[in-house]
């Protein structure tokens, strides 16, 4: 028989050892990756921004045009793989930008698809984004609720 006093005496001891022979993960070298490759995103971003300004549009009206660009590039390169590697070595750095966002809600809809297009794609395409555009426009209700009565 286990005598609970003598586990939990085990198991503390096997925790002990687990975390000295963890790997530490490279924090400087996995920061700067996030930085050049967030920073990267941007230039491209910019990029696109200097080129649709150039085509006669304002800042304000090339906005749009510009997160189309990158939304398509995202969901093209995670379609093709390219942004699961990418985010493996980037981390936050190809997370935060919009273009993560855009790879959150592809990834799962490529990983269901074979399921079909109701349950497999239709169903589960908002897994992990679900959450962040019901928090996301919730509180934008709320915030704009509040400047209409002045708050």
């Amino acid at each position: 028989m286990f005598d609970s006093k003598t586990s939990q005496a085990e198991q503390q001891k096997f925790q002990e050892k687990f975390e000295q022979l963890k790997p530490k993960p490279p924090l400087v070298k996995n920061i700067l990756w996030a930085f050049i490759v967030g920073g990267l995103i941007c230039v491209l971003g910019q990029f696109f921004l200097n080129y649709f300004v150039s085509t006669g549009l304002s800042k304000k009206e090339a906005a749009g045009p510009v997160s189309i660009v990158l939304i398509f590039l995202s969901a093209l390169f995670t379609g093709l793989g390219i942004y699961d590697e990418l985010g493996r070595r980037a981390g936050a750095g190809s997370i935060v930008p919009i273009t993560g966002f855009a790879n959150s809600i592809v990834a799962p809809a490529m990983e269901f698809k074979r399921e079909g297009y109701i349950f497999g794609i239709g169903a589960k395409m908002f897994i992990i984004a679900g959450p962040v555009l019901v928090y996301g426009i919730s509180t934008a209700v709320i915030i704009g609720f509040m400047y209409w009565i002045k708050l």
